[in-house]
């Protein structure tokens, strides 16, 4: 049976999560967006919540036992502070998670405890590319093997802190299935080109990458001969993305519920007004709904139970009521809402990126 209760853990580690958005997050995020720059320190707070090595085995330096339900939960919290932050902070989990649900023994030997340290490890990956009706299950990134040696050719984008990294985890075409391949950042054949332009989540660094017969060993492919089953990560990329959506939505619809309560018009705030409160009402049930299909989704995920329909369906769902929800809440603050210092405008245009984020996030 489904518990919608915390756990003591859980609960602890979302008011942790909570009171860094409200004291680092929320204090820089607007200046961020303008400067396209995160405070370092800001990003190194974050991480040092222990949020991923939370989730790992002891056996490779974590702490506790991996479950989706609380990757949501913390996913979630993040997003409500800021989008941009909370997918920097995440960034490395775009490589634990994968070695972790899909590696080798040796591959979760060599790199998982790296993930456990006080400093962020810099390392990325790169799966979205620039092509018309993007299709994760059809890429056109390539992977041929050649002896000892994968050979890939492609090209990637929105690629998060590539230019940072020294790890890339490259999703490719491999005989019709997407496989990853984890490459070294200076492999010959490997550019990291210009950064990539994008209309929100400005604060985070995102660069295309090129692959032009770029040579990585056999063994760098993510779960050896046998491979990957993509569809269980990109399942679990969706229930973050997913929760991040929520999260957004509850930041907009919470701003937009105290603005009504505050803005006064004709002697009554306009939270009064049928239109605003049934405009408020419908925010409030839809951001229900979408986190209740993203929960059971994690819920079913940690049954072991193949949730491949409904993550694509959740997924698909999330993605219209974040959009809706952040458009009601620039609607409810009128002009100001169109003006860029109120934050409104920040949701809006984070929440319209959701449906082109995957591979931007997982848990």
């Amino acid at each position: 049976m489904l518990d919608f209760r915390l756990d003591a853990e859980q609960k602890m580690l979302t008011d942790a999560i909570a009171r860094y958005a409200i004291e680092r997050m929320r204090k820089v995020f607007r200046d961020a967006e303008e400067d396209g720059r995160i405070p370092p320190e800001v990003v190194q707070a974050g991480w040092e919540l222990g949020i991923l090595p939370t989730g790992l085995p002891e056996a490779y330096g974590g702490f506790g036992e991996y479950t989706a339900l609380t990757g949501v939960l913390a996913s979630e919290e993040l997003a409500w502070g800021d989008l941009a932050i909370a997918l920097n902070v995440m960034v490395p989990n775009l490589v634990a998670i994968p070695v972790m649900l899909a590696g080798t023994e040796a591959q979760k030997e060599a790199y998982l405890p790296q993930f456990c340290e006080d400093k962020m490890p810099a390392m990325t990956a790169a799966m979205t590319e620039p092509v018309v009706k993007f299709n994760p299950y059809n890429l056109k990134t390539t992977a041929v093997r050649d002896g000892d040696d994968y050979v890939l050719n492609g090209s990637k984008t929105a690629v998060p802190l590539a230019e940072t990294a020294e790890l890339i985890l490259v999703y490719a075409n491999e005989g019709g299935q997407t496989q990853a391949f984890l490459v070294p950042a200076d492999s010959a054949g490997l550019t990291i080109d210009k950064k990539a332009k994008l209309m929100g989540i400005k604060g985070l660094p995102t660069s295309m990458v090129t692959l032009a017969d770029c040579r990585v060993p056999a063994e760098n492919k993510l779960g050896g001969e046998e491979g990957i089953n993509f569809s269980l990560l990109l399942n679990h990329s969706r229930v973050a993305l997913g929760a991040a959506a929520v999260g957004v939505a509850r930041a907009g619809y919470e701003y937009a519920l105290d603005y009504a309560k505050q803005r006064v018009q004709f002697g009554e705030p306009i939270a009064h007004k049928q239109s605003i409160a049934f405009m408020l009402a419908d925010m409030a049930t839809d951001i229900d709904e979408a986190r209740l299909l993203v929960w059971e989704t994690a819920w079913q995920m940690d049954r072991g139970e193949d949730v491949t329909r409904e993550a694509t369906l959740m997924k698909q769902r999330v993605d219209n009521i974040v959009v809706q929800v952040a458009d009601r809440a620039l609607q409810i603050l009128g002009g100001y809402g169109y003006i860029r210092e109120y934050p409104v405008e920040l949701w809006l245009r984070n929440a319209r990126g959701f449906t082109s984020f995957d591979g931007l996030a997982i848990v």
